[in-house]
């Protein structure tokens, strides 16, 4: 069983393993449609593609972040028609640094499925491996997949908004950490929410730091060594993670896991849900 990363080399040699599922999640957030058509034109072979909008987050509403997690027998239907069950080792692979596939490793963690890896590098790296492209479509038998909820892997915009006026994060007792660009993290610059800034006593610690200048992770040494210069001591049970809509934040949380840094939980409506309610605070600045 492969539970967070795995090399392009494995994965070739699972192709045509009937227990094996593999999940396209490229994605952009300007061009929300050029995953599929990328998808169309060329994929790893056997694989299925999964859109960030339509089936890895749930609809929209006037108090929900960009991203809201999927109804949970929504999901669990969806997996289960793309042939995953719970003896399915499932990988998801996107364009190249894990920061959408990221997002189904952690949902079907949360539904309680342990057999999910990200492909590392993704389809770059691939390519790179010299592996084959297919643009044939393919289907799977459909199973059941039986979803298994584990609300401890959550944090709450209200638990949030409690732990910020109560002073929890600036005692340490919670570490909130936003995955988002240093400049968008400071308010600096911000092209995708209405406002700009981050949650008052959250710390940065972009996605992007996790990442070789090839899309792979960095070692899991490495990654303990940067992500303990963030904690600052604390226990990794006290992270939760953020972004702007839930969905990079994965990534830092697929990171922390690598790096043997367990225990962290997700923020799932993130910048984008906090910044519905206009008595929220926001603050700006590196800090």
């Amino acid at each position: 069983m492969s539970s967070t990363l795995i090399e392009p080399s494995e994965l070739a040699a699972h192709l045509d393993d009937p227990h094996w599922a593999i999940v396209d999640c490229r994605f952009e957030l300007a061009r929300p449609e050029w995953g599929a058509r990328a998808f169309s034109e060329g994929h790893i072979p056997g694989a299925l593609y999964a859109h960030l909008d339509s089936d890895l987050a749930g609809p929209r509403t006037a108090l929900s972040g960009r991203h809201p997690l999927p109804e949970v027998d929504s999901l669990a239907a969806q997996l289960g028609a793309w042939g995953i069950d719970a003896q399915v080792q499932v990988v998801a692979y996107d364009q190249g640094s894990g920061a959408y596939a990221a997002r189904l490793w952690w949902l079907l963690r949360w539904l309680g499925h342990g057999r999910v890896a990200v492909l590392d590098g993704g389809l770059s790296g691939w390519q790179r491996a010299g592996l084959p492209l297919s643009s044939a479509v393919t289907s799977r038998a459909a199973r059941r997949f039986i979803p298994h909820p584990d609300a401890r892997l959550l944090a709450s915009g209200a638990e949030i908004a409690a732990a910020v006026a109560g002073g929890a994060l600036r005692r340490g007792e919670a570490l909130l950490v936003d995955a988002r660009a240093a400049e968008r993290f400071a308010g600096e610059s911000e092209g995708i929410d209405p406002v700009a800034g981050h949650i008052p006593g959250a710390r940065n610690h972009p996605f992007s730091g996790n990442l070789d200048a090839a899309g792979r992770l960095l070692p899991p040494a490495e990654l303990a060594r940067a992500w303990q210069a963030t904690l600052r001591g604390a226990a990794p049970e006290r992270v939760i993670a953020m972004c702007g809509s839930g969905v990079t934040a994965c990534h830092n949380l697929l990171a922390l896991e690598v790096a043997g840094l367990t225990g962290a939980r997700l923020y799932a409506g993130s910048w984008s849900e906090w910044i519905r309610d206009p008595a929220h605070a926001v603050a700006r600045g590196p800090e």
